[in-house]
């Protein structure tokens, strides 16, 4: 026990130092979307996603996760999130679910998707979100969580509707394009309550509108894992 604490501190270490210099993958750019975290492998997206923050998404199953689960989970995990960097205005992180297991964030910035204060999709980010359902349709044994943020101009009885409105605008877009309602499993709109940057500035106003899409692992997923048929 105490060896595997000591290696488990050490590997975290190392990506520390790792993060603190160019250890972190970041691919944005006006043309494709961005990928932070899964360059490293599994292990490290893991560690990438703890400090970058972790959202917890997926409800804590009862199975029993196998000692080399999480590692194939962490490669299969990293594949999506690779493809899912091609997708223009789209940045894309490997986070921890809670399972701690590795999983896929993907964010779409609100002034992308739709214009101010609607929530109906404007036809540049129907062409993103059709890239993306092929990607959630190949990886259908993933679990989809679905967010919606604003930032805090206005006030909640705007901003959380406004939210809600604009991840379900998504979930359906999605659903539209084949994408499995079984496989949307939570739908949710924050409003402002969960900023990621300054709203003191129009930059981080910008940043905190925002809709996040998250692929864990299903409990399928992680059954086929333990039983050794995830590929």
């Amino acid at each position: 026990m105490r060896n595997e604490f000591t290696k488990t501190l050490s590997l975290i270490l190392c990506a520390m130092l790792m993060l603190s210099g160019c250890g972190t993958t970041n691919m944005n750019n006006t043309a494709k979307g961005g990928l932070i975290g899964a360059g490293g492998g599994a292990l490290l997206g893991a560690i990438v996603g703890k400090i970058a923050g972790n959202t917890a998404v997926g409800a804590a199953i009862g199975t029993a996760v196998g000692a080399g689960t999480g590692a194939v989970i962490g490669r299969r995990m990293d594949k999506a999130a690779e493809a899912a960097s091609e997708i223009q205005n789209a940045t894309v992180e490997t986070i921890t679910d809670a399972n701690n297991l590795t999983a896929v964030r993907v964010t779409f910035d609100s002034g992308v998707l739709f214009a101010t204060n609607k929530y109906d999709l404007n036809a540049a980010a129907k062409k993103n979100l059709a890239d993306f359902a092929k990607i959630l349709n190949e990886y259908n044994d993933a679990d989809v969580a679905i967010f919606g943020h604003t930032d805090s101009t206005g006030n909640d009885a705007i901003n959380d509707p406004l939210s809600v409105n604009r991840a379900n605008s998504v979930a359906s877009y999605l659903k539209s394009l084949g994408v499995s309602p079984m496989q949307i499993k939570n739908i949710e709109g924050f409003g402002s309550r969960e900023p990621v940057a300054d709203n003191s500035t129009a930059a981080g106003r910008a940043k905190n509108r925002r809709v996040e899409v998250y692929m864990y692992a299903s409990e399928a997923m992680i059954n086929a894992a333990n039983n050794g048929q995830l590929k």
